[in-house]
C-alpha cells in the first residue's frame, strides 16, 4: 500500500438504521464498498448492488481474539452471498467491493482475491476460513497496475470499518517507547500500537499458567494455549520464547500472557526509566 494520505468518504445508510446496510464512496475512486450485516441481507440481497462482479469479505468472531475472515470473488456478488448465507454460520457482516462504473471481469476481480488471500496470510492478524490458496491470473502489466490502484483504496477504507486483518503490523517507531516485563520466569519487551500492545520477538514468558489464572480468566489460558499451537510461543528450555513479534489486543493481555498470571498492564509493563504505561499517559495527558 501507498503511504498514507487524508481522503474523503461517504456513508449512506440505505436503511435508515445504523446497524443496517451501508454503501461507501470515496473521493475520486469508482469503487463502492458495501457493509452488510447478516441480519439485512434478506431484506436487501435484491438490491442492484449485489447483482455486479467484485470481491467480498465475511467477518465473523474467531475462536481466539481475532476475526474469523473469509475472502471471494464473484461475477454476481449476490449469488455467491446466498449460498453463504445459507451454508456459512459464522460470519455476522459481509464487506463487498464493486465499482460504480464500467464492471470488473473475472480475471480482475480473481487477481484481487488473490492479493487479499496473500495479504491476510502474510500479515497473520485474522483466522482465514479459506483452505485453497488463490493463485493470480495472468494479466497485462498494465491491467496489474490498475488491479493494485483498486486495491490501496480498498485496503485505506477497511480500517475505517474496523477491519484491520490486512494491514501490516505496527513496527515501533523513534519516538515510541520500548517497555518491559521483568517478574518471576518472564522477561519481555514491546511497545503499545494504536490497536493495543506488541510483544517483541525473543520475549520469554512464563511456562505454565498460575492456577489462580487457570480458574478465574481462562480465556488468558486459551490464548497462551493458541500461540503454543500457532508456534508463537515455543518451548525454549524451562520458559517460552516468541518466535516473532507478536500483536495483542491490549498491554494488559499482554502481560497476563507473558506472566502466566492476572496482570494489570498499565502498571507492569515499565519503560527504561521505570515509568509505567499509565505514568507516561498521564504526562502525556497534561503537556
Amino acid at each position: 500500500m501507498t503511504d498514507p494520505r487524508p481522503f474523503k468518504i461517504q456513508v449512506f445508510v440505505a436503511e435508515g438504521r445504523p446497524d443496517g446496510l451501508r454503501l461507501i464512496e470515496k473521493s475520486n475512486w469508482v469503487g463502492l464498498g458495501i457493509v452488510c450485516p447478516r441480519g439485512s441481507y434478506a431484506r436487501v440481497k435484491k438490491r442492484e448492488e449485489f447483482a455486479r462482479s467484485g470481491v467480498y469479505i465475511l467477518v465473523g468472531p474467531g475462536d481466539d481474539d481475532r476475526p474469523r475472515i473469509y475472502v471471494g470473488e464473484a461475477e454476481m456478488v449476490g449469488v455467491r452471498l446466498d449460498e453463504h448465507y445459507v451454508s456459512k454460520d459464522f460470519w455476522q457482516q459481509a464487506i463487498v467491493f464493486t465499482t460504480t462504473g464500467t464492471p470488473r471481469n473475472k480475471a480482475e476481480i480473481r487477481y484481487l482475491e488473490a492479493r487479499l488471500l496473500e495479504l491476510a496470510r502474510q500479515h497473520e492478524r485474522c483466522e482465514l476460513e479459506n483452505r485453497t490458496k488463490s493463485q493470480r491470473p495472468g494479466l497485462s502489466e498494465a491491467d496489474v497496475a490498475e488491479m493494485e490502484g483498486y486495491l490501496d483504496e480498498l485496503l485505506s477504507l477497511l480500517p475505517v470499518l474496523g477491519i484491520y486483518a490486512f494491514e501490516p503490523k505496527e513496527t515501533i517507531s523513534p519516538d515510541q517507547h520500548l517497555y518491559y516485563l521483568k517478574v518471576k520466569q518472564c522477561d519481555a519487551t514491546g511497545f503499545e500500537t494504536s490497536t493495543g500492545f506488541t510483544v517483541l520477538k525473543g520475549s520469554l514468558a512464563r511456562p505454565e499458567p498460575t492456577r489462580a489464572l487457570r480458574n478465574h480468566f481462562p480465556s488468558y489460558v486459551k490464548k497462551r494455549e493458541q500461540l503454543v499451537e500457532d508456534g508463537v510461543l515455543l518451548k525454549d528450555a524451562d520458559r517460552y520464547r516468541f518466535a516473532r513479534d507478536h500483536h495483542f489486543n491490549s498491554p494488559s493481555q499482554a502481560s497476563t500472557v507473558c506472566a502466566g498470571r492476572s496482570s494489570n498492564g498499565l502498571d507492569d509493563w515499565k519503560d527504561g526509566e521505570g515509568f509505567s504505561i499509565k505514568q507516561n499517559r498521564a504526562k502525556a495527558a497534561s503537556e
